[in-house]
């Protein structure tokens, strides 16, 4: 399910020690990975070929660090709006995941700031790995899929179970959060029998059609603040969170400045969370 990784390198954060930690998960180790690195354009031409050389050394020290099998691992350098390229170059690879950094910036600093890890999301239909700069990668053992009745939901179950089958002592968490933004609930997250609510029992029963026994929490709450809340007690390596398309196919090309702007649980998991996330829309068609 995941053969092509994009790695987008800047030179700062955890993106390339999350590839790392990545590649120990032995049904990722057989996937080939593009390492990009981005130059922005620039005013003057003597600029431009600093930027050129600064870029080509990010590049060669990224592919050193993360020693990988050479026939595994190709590079590109190229100039550009970031934004635009990392897209471009996923769908020129055929990503099947992106990897990037993430200053863990708001909605409005993201705008302001132009985040490219949050354009990339907003533009970019393909599952993607957020590394915030302020996390700690620590090996995956421990795996958590926020749960709902979406089919971007369901694409990141099978995300989680392509992951963590063969992970030896890997632990597979179904959570699944009842609404109340009312504010914090006298309910705590509980231990439940996955048959007592029809969202975890489906996907236990795909679970355990390829033979992984989950563990189920259902809380209630606010979902944003209580997945990342379940997310830290429960020590979770790395969390999957699906976020539907809400854009008419006509406006693919833009971005969704209501989503942005307005309420977005992905947008508050991505910035609160004490782990890696990996944000996921629906399976490619």
């Amino acid at each position: 399910m995941i053969q092509n990784i994009l790695l987008a390198v800047s030179g700062l954060g955890h993106a390339e020690e999350m590839l790392k930690t990545l590649k120990d998960v032995p049904s990722i180790q057989r996937a080939k990975v593009t390492v990009l690195h981005v130059v922005p354009p620039q005013s003057t031409a003597e600029s431009m070929t600093a930027k050129w050389e600064e870029g080509g050394k990010i590049l060669a020290n990224a592919i050193q660090s993360l020693a990988l099998n050479p026939s595994q691992v190709s590079s590109i350098l190229r100039q550009g709006e970031p934004k635009d390229v990392v897209c471009q170059v996923a769908d020129e690879i055929d990503a099947d995941l992106i990897i990037m950094g993430s200053r863990g910036l708001k909605r409005l600093q993201s705008i302001l700031a132009n985040s490219v890890s949050q354009y990339v999301f907003q533009l970019s239909s393909r599952p993607m790995l957020l590394v915030k700069d302020d996390i700690y990668v620590k090996k995956i053992n421990r795996i958590m899929v926020a749960m709902d009745n979406s089919d971007a939901s369901k694409h990141c179950l099978d995300l989680a179970l392509f992951l963590i089958r063969d992970i030896k002592g890997g632990e597979l968490i179904l959570s699944h959060v009842i609404t109340d933004l009312g504010g914090e609930s006298t309910a705590s997250a509980t231990q439940v029998n996955p048959e007592q609510h029809p969202v975890l029992a489906a996907a236990v029963a795909e679970a355990r059609k390829h033979g992984v026994q989950p563990r189920c929490v259902l809380s209630m709450g606010k979902p944003g603040e209580k997945i990342c809340r379940l997310a830290e007690e429960l020590n979770v390596d790395l969390l999957l969170l699906g976020s539907p398309d809400r854009r008419p196919s006509i406006a693919k090309s833009f971005v969704d400045l209501d989503r942005l702007l307005g309420a977005s649980l992905s947008d508050y998991v991505r910035i609160n969370a004490t782990c890696p996330v990996l944000l996921a829309r629906t399976a490619a068609a």
